[in-house]
Formats: C-alpha cells, sequence, structure tokens
C-alpha cells in the first residue's frame, strides 16, 4: 500500500488521473492568497483557523483505477490485515501479504464528503491476497511456482532423480566438487558421465496468488509433462489402440507407454479408461553415461574372381576369423530414452582376419577337343573290347586304380547320370563334336544332367554296380552313333 500526499500525488501520478482535485487545490490556494492580500488578518490567527476547518480524506485506487474515498486510512489497513489473516488457515506456512495493487492519495478539504463503509466493500472485493514465492524460469519464460528457493532446489533435484539414481547424483555432485581427475574405467564398466538441462533454468522470488504455488513434485509433474491435468479417454465399442492413439495424436507405442500394464496384445474392455495426455515437456534432460567394453570384431568375407578356376566353381583362399578389440563409448540418453552413441577411444587387441573365397571366371568348354584322357586315376586295362563269353564287349574295362575318382575323358555336357540295368551306376556325356562316352558300374555318381564338365571333373567313384565282376569302370566310346574302340582314342 502506497500513502502518499497530495503534492506528492501530483508528481507520480499519470496525467489526468487526478487533475481535477489539482484545479480545485489550485484555485483553493488562489483565493486563500487573495483573501490574505486584501483583508488585514493577524497570520498567527489565520493558520491556526485554517488548521481548525479543513479535514483529510483518502481517495483510494487499485491498479490505477478510482475506488471511493474514506476518512480514516486506518480503516483499510484493518480490512487487509483481516483479509490475510482469513486466507492464513488455508494457506499455511506461507508469507501472506495484500494491497499490492492499492494506492491512497491524501487531500484537505474544508467538507469531506465520504462513504467509508461502501469504499471498503468495493476495496475488499477487488484486493488479492498474494503469497512470497519463487518462481521457476525456463528460457526466461515463467514456468511455475513454488514456496521458496529451497523448494526450487528441491524441484530441480527430484526432476534429476527422475532420470538418474540417488547413488549417480551424488557421485555427479562429489564430482563438480572436486578437482580430481576420474579413475580409468574398468572393463565392462558403466558410470554416469553428466547430465545436462538442455534449457536455461532460473529462478526469482515473487509475489503471486497463493493458488498458483505448487508443490516441488507437482513442478516436477508440469516440468516434464507439461500440464497437471490428465486426459482420459474411456473406451467405447470398436476402438483398438492404433485407433485410440490416432484420435489423440499418439503414437501407439506412446499411448502405451502412458498406460503401464497394457501391451500391443492387451483385449481393450469397453468403458476401460486409458491416460491419453499428450506430453509436451518444459525441460529436456540429457544424461551421459561412459561405457567401456570388450567386443568381438566381426571378420568380413571377400571373395575374390579367378580365371583359373571354371565359372561355377569355388575354394576357400583363406579361413576367416574374428578380432577383438576394448572400446569406450559415451551413451546419451534425452529424457530417458538413447538418443545417441559415440566411440570415445578404441584399442584393437586381435586383428580379425578375413574370409576369402575364391571364385572361378573361366568359361566351362562344353565342346570335347578330341583327345581323351585315361578316365581312371591309374590303374590297367583287364578286358578289351571284343568279343567274349558269348557276347560283343563294347568298351574296355580298367582296374585296380590308385584312386576311385571317376573324370570326365573330355569336355562335354553330362546327358544321362543314374541307374541303368546291366551296367549299373552309369554315366554318358556328349563331348558336341560327334563323340559320347559311357562310364559304368559305378559305386556313385557326382555329374548331373546338364552339367557342363571340362576334363578331369570328377563325374563318380568307381564300383561294381550293375552287372559286374568286381570293382572296376566300363568305359566306352561313340562317335557319329557308332560305338568305336576306346584305345584308339585314348591317351595313356
Amino acid at each position: 500500500m502506497f500513502l502518499k500526499s497530495k503534492n506528492e500525488e501530483q508528481k507520480v501520478s499519470k496525467p489526468g488521473v487526478l487533475s481535477n482535485g489539482k484545479s480545485n487545490i489550485v484555485k483553493k490556494a488562489a483565493i486563500s492568497v487573495l483573501l490574505i492580500s486584501s483583508i488585514s488578518f493577524n497570520m498567527a490567527f489565520a493558520k491556526e483557523s485554517e488548521s481548525n476547518t479543513l479535514k483529510e480524506i483518502y481517495h483510494i485506487y487499485t491498479d490505477g483505477q478510482y475506488v471511493g474515498t474514506i476518512s480514516d486510512q486506518t480503516k483499510i489497513q484493518s480490512m487487509l490485515d483481516k483479509k490475510v489473516e482469513k486466507s492464513s488457515s488455508q494457506y499455511k506456512n506461507m508469507t501472506l501479504t495484500a494491497g499490492s495493487n492499492l494506492s491512497v492519495v491524501s487531500e484537505q478539504v474544508f467538507t469531506p464528503n465520504t462513504n467509508d463503509e461502501t469504499t471498503l466493500q468495493k476495496l475488499e472485493g477487488l484486493i488479492e491476497v498474494e503469497a512470497k514465492a519463487f518462481a521457476l524460469s525456463v528460457n526466461d519464460e515463467m514456468a511455475v511456482y513454488v514456496k521458496d528457493i529451497d523448494a526450487y532446489h528441491e524441484a530441480i533435484r527430484k526432476l534429476k532423480l527422475h532420470f538418474v539414481s540417488q547413488d549417480e547424483l551424488n557421485i555427479l555432485e562429489a564430482r563438480n566438487n572436486t578437482s580430481n581427475s576420474l579413475p580409468e574405467l574398468k572393463e565392462n564398466e558403466t558410470r554416469i558421465a553428466n547430465l545436462i538441462l538442455k534449457e536455461k533454468v532460473s529462478g526469482v522470488t515473487v509475489q503471486t496468488a497463493p493458488t498458483k504455488i505448487v508443490s516441488p513434485d507437482d513442478a516436477v509433474k508440469l516440468l516434464l509433462e507439461g500440464t497437471l491435468e490428465k486426459e482420459v479417454y474411456a473406451v467405447a465399442q470398436g476402438d483398438v489402440l492404433g485407433t485410440i492413439a490416432s484420435k489423440h495424436n499418439l503414437t501407439s507405442d506412446e499411448l502405451i507407454a502412458l498406460n503401464p500394464g497394457i501391451t500391443d496384445s492387451s483385449v481393450l474392455q469397453i468403458g476401460q479408461e486409458l491416460n491419453v495426455t499428450v506430453l509436451k515437456p518444459l525441460i529436456n534432460i540429457e544424461v551421459q553415461y561412459e561405457k567401456k567394453v570388450k567386443e568381438t570384431i566381426v571378420h568380413t568375407k571377400k571373395v575374390e574372381e579367378t580365371e583359373s578356376m571354371y565359372k561355377g566353381d569355388t575354394k576357400v583362399k583363406q579361413e576367416g576369423s574374428d578380432g577383438q578389440k576394448v572400446a569406450t563409448y559415451l551413451i546419451r540418453k534425452e529424457n530417458g530414452v538413447q538418443v545417441g552413441q559415440s566411440v570415445v577411444e578404441e584399442t584393437i587387441i586381435v586383428e580379425p582376419k578375413d574370409h576369402i573365397v575364391l571364385k572361378g571366371t573361366k568359361v566351362i568348354p562344353s565342346r570335347g577337343s578330341g583327345a581323351f584322357a585315361w578316365p581312371a586315376e591309374g590303374g590297367y586295362i583287364s578286358s578289351k573290347m571284343g568279343y567274349r563269353w558269348g557276347r560283343q564287349h563294347e568298351g574296355i574295362d580298367i582296374a585296380r586304380p590308385s584312386g576311385f575318382t571317376i573324370k570326365a575323358a573330355d569336355n562335354g555336357i553330362v546327358v544321362a547320370a543314374g541307374w541303368d540295368g546291366t551296367y549299373g551306376q552309369r554315366v554318358i556325356i556328349d563331348h558336341q563334336n560327334g563323340y559320347k562316352t559311357t562310364y559304368a558300374h559305378l559305386s556313385s555318381i557326382s555329374a548331373k544332367v546338364g552339367q557342363v564338365v571340362p576334363t578331369g571333373t570328377k563325374i563318380g567313384v568307381m564300383g561294381s554296380t550293375g552287372r559286374s565282376t568286381g570293382t572296376h569302370l566300363h568305359f566306352e566310346v561313340e562317335k557319329n552313333g557308332v560305338t568305336i574302340n576306346p584305345l584308339t582314342v585314348l591317351n595313356k
């Protein structure tokens, strides 16, 4: 409450607020001067007479607007005291005041004309009780009021504890109070590195309505969610999580996060209440962690093409093996959600070894050269082509080899591979130049029909299937549909 004399009011009031009053005072002063000039009075008597006739009244203003006039300013203070006392029982432990928007201007008049009761009643409705508070601002914009600076610090502390443990916060606070460097991270150790309020947070002592002052817990809720009011939605028939989320500008994951116990497979019940509050945090908290781990460096797989091998053939040139490293990471979490990870330091313990496979690019010739290679691994001719045992023997038999692999005698295409009566397991190769070769009595077959085989390709294993007297290879050569003696074309 501000009490000013009439003369003082002329210096600070806005133009026009008290213009009529000022005019009256000036006029009265002029009349007094005239009277004193024209009539001879004893000055001492005149002053005494004036003090006996002038009365002081008080003009009341709230927020610069005229309310009324009273004769006794102590009545104003009494009304303010009662208003504060009445509110004290409701707002305990708060420092309350009233009348910050009130100003009083005194005036001396000859004939007082006031209505104290009406003015005080009107004034009481315009006066607001205020409490001393601490305003917490975010980026220089007022966000929330708490009781005092202690409540402000408590709110900031609880805000941090929403994202870190008490032990982690203690570690950070202790670290900020010392200049000692941190010990080296141990392998498989994770520790907190920093906590950052991403917005500018400040505070100042103010006066405000006591209804606006909240507890530190509510201040944290408001700062994190942007509201103290929870929006609830009652599930209706046909609702699913996706449609409910979409109606309220949420994703399904956000809706699930707002409702503990709800999953994407939950069956919703009609009338079930869901929290659909759209969170708009006023403050974002970034927490940084350091993590040191030993990790496997996965080896890479490479393919090298080579003309020294036929197309379709592959061979391992070098077996691969994984490496090992020790890496230190800086992990960043914003409002509890990881938003980044970067390597701070890395030490290679074992270098990885690439796995290299050779891939052939050489075109496989499907046309024979006309020069036939020995189809077995060594061995000798145990039976030649000709008449024997009462019938014609259409090829030669090769027995007692050093190995049992049977190979294509010339380039060609496999046209038959499988069982064929007395031949047993047999393979036929068309050499695309009028020649065909047959390989019979095999114990197993490696080639497939349609396969292009160059000279020396393994097509099977020597055996004794079909009509056979023992392990051997029956080998035939056909030229332009006529069987010929293999010995006329074989290179041995």
